[in-house]
């Protein structure tokens, strides 16, 4: 296919599949027109890149359906200067979204990304350093536990899911911070969206979702 049918394959799949279905943050809407999806997927995939549903990056690791990055995005509440903590870099399909979001340069924020599985990480590094991202920080570790050194965070969003939600990542956000996380068992999950209090934390129920397990300490054991 030749860039302009990807780009109307884009338009198409952000008309179609993200704001006919009730997206309505402006700031996801420009992300999601603005990142080309076919980058981040095996050349094999990208005729598929814009279709309505996940596809395989390899490693077992899939790249989420659409509506689901743009929904989960929607929940972040984001705002432009946030600092993102990311579990799951995967692709580097939902980092790029969300360096979108937050900007860069002076006042932007920045996009801290964990992946246990570091074949992929340097695959996305690549890929996000060629389209020019330079508002992201990559790590090879345990997402379950987050990232203590870059701790606190206005949001972290879990791309993977989890038996229960980490209580490492509910520490490390700021107060009103926002997580968002699917919860349930291997096969199935619910996405929740936990705002951290100074009290307590209020949690949201949103959808039923199916995502990877969330392998690490305080996910599943591989």
């Amino acid at each position: 296919m030749r860039e302009e049918d990807y780009e109307a394959e884009l338009h198409r799949m952000v008309a179609d599949q993200i704001k006919r279905r009730g997206i309505t943050s402006i700031q996801v809407l420009s992300a999601m027109r603005k990142v080309p999806r076919h980058r981040f997927v095996p050349k094999a995939e990208r005729r598929s890149a814009y279709r309505d549903g996940p596809l395989s990056i390899g490693d077992g690791q899939t790249i989420s359906q659409p509506y689901m990055v743009a929904l989960m995005t929607q929940c972040l509440d984001l705002a432009r200067g946030d600092n993102i903590l990311e579990v799951g870099t995967g692709s580097g399909y939902q980092t790029a979204i969300l360096a979108e979001i937050v900007g860069a340069g002076e006042g932007g924020g920045r996009v801290y990304t964990i992946e246990r599985i570091e074949a992929l990480s340097r695959r996305a590094a690549g890929v996000l350093g060629a389209m020019g991202y330079g508002n992201i920080e990559f790590e090879v570790s345990d997402g379950s536990l987050g990232w203590s050194e870059k701790a606190p965070f206005d949001a972290i969003i879990v791309t993977a899911g989890a038996p229960e939600v980490p209580a490492s990542l509910v520490e490390q956000l700021i107060i009103g911070g926002r997580l968002v996380v699917p919860v349930g068992s291997r096969f199935h999950q619910s996405l929740y969206k936990i705002v951290h209090g100074e009290e307590r934390d209020h949690e949201e129920r949103h959808t039923g979702c199916v995502f990877v397990p969330l392998i690490g300490e305080q996910g599943w054991k591989d």
